[in-house]
């Protein structure tokens, strides 16, 4: 969010789900689409056998969308700034970019190309190690399309760079005038439900709802009206892997975490640990009884999807409607309702007499959302922006203009990433997701048939490298980083590099991210979850 908002004003994704099979060419990078969203990626997979886009994969691993790619490149770990430099680099030289839209949209051109000169495809090719000619060849395909779209996910964000190989990616699309187009755009596919409504409903620490920063006035005006406040803090709070650091210093003394698994999914888990255990006080609120809520002092069991009314917004900013079906069991309740008790048992009256007038309150302080009402989601949803009730709501951002005015080039050198392999460590580790279980496994891995499907986590080891360590399939291995260790069975598989490993982060048993290296972005605090440096040997 914080790339693309400094690039275009807005942080999220730019165009519709169906705008992909409007889409000349697709790039796809740092996205398994089809085991990630393997629904999404049928409208890749239409667009390129039914209506003749080409595709340009951009991914460390031989993943299965790489087989309908015209082009896919295989860059190291880490090397993103790298080759999108690379692919600009090219297209100023033969002068394949947007020049007029450059000038009357953009600023910020002069010092993108002061910047890219140095990556040649030769200097690019011996960092990245992308051959020049599939790289020329791919930046060739993205300028000359008459519409071109990028897609991608965490294998971008989740460097220490990843605000910069965001701001980079905005870069290729402006360059190439591929922004406020129907069938372009720069399209971040969320990781889970609902992503982006936390986000839009302020679940970030500078900003309330609709992105209104906590110190602006008039937003600060008009929360206070609307919650009856004399005043409201105007300072930013902290991300989650700052709380959880906070936590380990012994700063922050109490921790209540919604819907979430840190003690699964968060970076250097022995550390996570340790930071939740020094706290004096733990609530969680959840579905289950996950291993964070293993941990907690209170448990405060919340109601699912399928037991509360509401609304979603969906990784395309369509808001929609979702009905009550089943009764919640036990003492579970909707999160609304457990929220607004604890409101008042501590000195604040937050009532409402169910979620509809939440939602109206919503679209009272939050510009964006002004025009959405339980109604008007009666049949289907609505794409924010949607500022009144006659407003069709916004498929496409910035057709006219950017929502900052004019889009914002920034000029990115690149950095290597944290940890890089070593005598000691041999061996990158990327991690991420696999088709059959779902982030944290708190839902998926109480589900019998998926279980069957991907029942244990494994170590993905190139063929290259299980020869040179004596690996057989299934072997059982032992895999260590500077932070920790796990077990878990060797996979041999065609799809990692030579030098690279992947795990899925999955199986609590055997987390990946006790491996995983809590480095931060600086901009956003995203850990670099994506690469670090570890050793295997048999177990």
């Amino acid at each position: 969010m914080a790339g693309l908002a400094a690039a275009f004003g807005s942080g999220a994704m730019t165009n519709p789900i169906e705008d992909i099979e409007r889409s000349d060419v697709i790039l796809i990078t740092g996205s398994n689409t089809t085991e990630t969203h393997p629904v999404l990626s049928s409208y890749v997979k239409r667009a390129v056998a039914f209506k003749g886009a080409k595709l340009i994969v951009v991914d460390p691993r031989r993943i299965k969308i790489t087989d309908f790619a015209t082009h896919w490149l295989r860059q190291k770990l880490g090397t993103d700034v790298l080759w999108i430099n690379g692919m600009m680099h090219i297209i100023i030289k033969e002068k394949l970019y947007a020049e007029e839209y450059v000038k009357s949209q953009t600023d910020g051109i002069d010092d993108l190309i002061k910047t890219v000169e140095k990556y040649t495809p030769e200097y690019v090719e011996q960092l990245t190690g992308i051959p020049k000619e599939q790289l020329i060849e791919a930046a060739r395909l993205y300028a000359e399309a008459p519409v071109a779209s990028i897609l991608y996910t965490m294998g971008i964000t989740q460097h220490i760079t990843g605000t910069d190989n965001v701001k980079s990616l905005a870069n290729l699309a402006m360059l190439c005038g591929n922004v406020g187009v129907r069938g372009g755009g720069v399209n971040p596919l969320r990781g889970q439900n609902n992503v982006q409504g936390a986000c839009d409903m302020g679940g970030l620490p500078n900003v309330f709802s609709g992105y209104q920063n906590v110190n602006d006035s008039a937003a600060q005006d008009r929360m206070r009206k609307a919650w009856g406040m004399e005043s409201l803090n105007n300072n930013p709070g902290f991300t989650a892997t700052i709380m959880m650091e906070k936590a380990h210093e012994k700063e922050m003394k109490a921790m209540y975490i919604i819907g979430e698994n840190p003690m699964v999914a968060d970076p250097d888990l022995n550390h996570t640990q340790k930071g939740l255990e020094n706290l004096d006080f733990l609530v969680v609120q959840d579905i289950f009884l996950t291993e964070t809520a293993k941990m907690a002092d209170v448990v405060l069991p919340s109601a699912l999807f399928a037991e509360k009314d509401g609304t979603f917004t969906n990784t395309e900013r369509k808001v929609q409607r979702i009905r009550k079906a089943v009764e919640a069991p036990g003492e579970a309740r909707s999160d609304w309702r457990i929220i607004c008790d604890l409101a008042r048992r501590i000195g604040y009256q937050m009532d409402y007499e169910d979620a509809r007038a939440i939602m109206e309150e919503i679209a009272q302080v939050t510009p964006s959302y002004s025009g959405i009402n339980y109604d008007r989601l009666e049949q289907d949803g609505l794409h924010w922006p949607c500022p009144d009730t006659d407003h069709p709501g916004t498929p496409c951002l910035h057709i006219d203009r950017f929502a900052c005015g004019i889009g914002h080039f920034h000029a990115i050198d690149y950095i290597p990433p944290a940890e890089l392999p070593d005598e000691a460590y041999p061996l990158s580790l990327t991690t991420g997701r696999i088709l059959y279980q779902y982030h944290t496994g708190s839902m998926t891995r109480k589900s019998g048939g998926l279980n069957e499907m991907a029942p244990e986590c494994f170590v993905e080891i190139s063929v290259d490298d299980a020869e040179t360590y004596g690996i057989e399939d299934e072997q059982m291995l032992k895999v260590a980083s500077r932070r920790g260790e796990i077990k878990a069975k060797a996979l041999i598989s065609r799809k990692p590099a030579k030098g690279t490993i992947f795990i899925p982060f999955h199986y609590a048993e055997a987390a990946a991210n006790k491996l995983t290296n809590a480095a931060l972005d600086p901009t956003a605090k995203i850990p670099e979850y994506k690469v670090c440096a570890v050793r295997i040997e048999k177990a």
